[in-house]
């Protein structure tokens, strides 16, 4: 049996202490793909630590520009060999070549790298301030420490730890990057970070610049975000795994950014209903669907009144769902995780209007699945009620009347998003404006009359929220330049001569940046 190489300090190696190994099947087929990979063992990422932070010192010298260079490289290369990159995403998460590999991530993926590199370049990301009264200077710089990047397993490409956004961040901000495969799609994130490597080495950067380990086990995934030469982590994924290397991190004092769980919470306000229920019913399947509902932000909430309106919208929907075929699943322990989420929400009381059982398909696949509970009964236990179910699953909670609903969005707990549906005249205005000042504080992004899946790369976007959903509000992980400053230290000069300064805080500006001086931004 061959077992897939790890890659540290810049070579593919066998791994010194493997801990087992690690062997995929196709979802779609349920066959054995012939690839076995290593667990990675304390040896190793001990390796790959130290090459890391070996990088890092080399980093402090290398202008930003050639960082830039290495992110739009990348970007390039993976287009080159975007066939055989999507081939083998397809095989590993079953997720459609076409259009979501190949026309839908893929470009989305390489056109997040290149906005890092052009944000790189332009530096005002970097925040330079200078109060020339008392000759204090400060500006965001490199952790001067090798970044974690934990991937997920539904994004092989825009959260591949090797690819995605936190990696992106993480290297334009300066830092070099041990990426820690997901296990859903191992082979995707050897071949992208091959690509990574010809590329450094190509441009001759830090060899160690891009590290790849794969499976770990629970110890030495602790080691891993607790190291002291560790600088950051960052994690996309399950909450009891981001919750287990939090407590790790927190103990040693070392920052890790999450994201974890989401319901997404979606208000149908009657106005709303009564104007355009059927449609809205339609909008919801989408977007529960899209993916297989293996989205973070996947409306898995969904709250409406109690009333005719209501009632007609659950029956449009049971319709869409019962009439959906179910697809497939990333993995072989989808259907069991969404069947324990189901029958976690059935005990605490809620209702099945169809589906809630694993597909007869041959692949792995879950019904689509519908739930019901009545506004009383979810406030009594709204924890439980917000239990996540990582598929086209969404239970929906009618409500008495409006003090419930808005009572409802205040038992919320940290989500990604929250959407509420109203008026297109403004019947629904009064409505609105209670529910969003009880959901906007319990929510990252706050959308209206849209429906919350999918994430655009663009430099306003927050995909982040409060906890549960990510383990800080301040911070996302989508929206360059935003995301760049969870990789970076705050870098302060007090009375250094001109000559010893960073030449983005020299008198006269030679690097051209915005900066805030005396209170004020400018380019002077």
């Amino acid at each position: 049996m061959t077992v897939e190489p790890v890659l540290i300090a810049g070579e593919w190696r066998a791994p010194r202490d493997p801990q087992g190994t690690l062997q995929n099947e196709n979802p779609s087929t349920r066959q054995l793909l012939p690839q076995v990979f290593p667990v990675t063992g304390r040896l190793d990422v001990e390796d790959a630590i130290a090459a890391g932070k070996a990088a890092a010192r080399e980093l402090r010298n290398i202008p930003v520009g050639r960082i830039a260079d290495f992110l739009d490289a990348l970007a390039a290369g993976m287009e080159e060999q975007s066939g055989s990159l999507v081939e083998m995403a397809h095989a590993e998460t079953g997720l459609p070549a076409e259009p979501r590999l190949n026309s839908i991530e893929l470009p989305r993926t390489t056109d997040q790298l290149r906005q890092a590199a052009a944000a790189a370049r332009d530096g005002s990301w970097r925040r330079a301030t200078i109060d020339t009264g008392s000759n204090i200077r400060s500006i965001l710089g490199p952790l001067d420490a090798p970044v974690v990047v934990f991937g997920p397993n539904n994004f092989p490409f825009a959260f591949n730890s090797a690819s995605g956004g936190d990696f992106a961040a993480a290297i334009a901000a300066g830092n070099p990057v041990i990426a820690k495969a997901n296990t859903g799609h191992p082979g995707t994130t050897r071949l992208i970070a091959d690509i990574a490597l010809k590329v450094l080495q190509a441009l001759n950067l830090p060899s160690a610049m891009v590290q790849l380990l794969y499976r770990t086990p629970r110890d030495v995934g602790a080691l891993l975000v607790s190291h002291p030469d560790i600088g950051a982590t960052g994690f996309t994924g399950s909450k009891v795994a981001g919750l287990q290397l939090k407590a790790a991190a927190d103990q040693a004092g070392k920052p890790i950014y999450l994201e974890m769980s989401s319901v997404n919470p979606v208000f149908l306000l009657p106005g709303a209903l009564r104007e355009r229920g059927a449609d809205l019913a339609a909008e919801f399947y989408t977007s529960c669907a899209m993916g297989a509902g293996q989205f973070c932000t996947n409306p898995g909430l969904v709250v409406l009144q109690d009333d005719e309106t209501g009632r007609e919208f659950i029956k449009e929907a049971s319709r869409l769902f019962d009439e959906g075929a179910p697809q497939v699943l990333l993995g072989a322990g989808g259907p069991g995780d969404i069947a324990a989420s189901v029958a976690t929400l059935t005990d605490a009381g809620a209702e099945l209007v169809t589906g809630g059982s694993q597909a007869e398909v041959p692949g792995y696949a879950f019904e689509n699945t519908l739930l019901t509970v009545s506004g009383e009964e979810f406030l009594q236990d709204p924890d439980v009620m917000q239990t996540e179910a990582f598929g086209t699953v969404s239970l929906l909670v009618l409500a008495d009347d409006q003090d419930q609903m808005t009572a409802i969005a205040g038992s919320m707990e940290g989500n990604l998003t929250g959407c509420i549906y109203s008026h297109g005249d403004g019947e629904d205005d009064g409505a609105y404006d209670t529910v969003a000042a009880e959901l906007r504080p319990r929510v990252g992004r706050l959308l209206n009359d849209k429906m919350p899946t999918g994430v655009a790369v663009v430099s306003a976007m927050n995909h982040g929220g409060p906890f549960p959903a990510t383990g800080h509000p301040g911070f996302t992980a989508v929206g360059i330049p935003a995301s760049l400053s969870r990789f970076a230290a705050l870098h302060c000069y007090d009375e250094v001569r001109a000559h010893r300064l960073p030449p983005e805080l020299r008198d006269g500006n030679p690097t051209g940046m915005w900066r805030l001086v005396d209170g004020e931004w400018t380019r002077d």
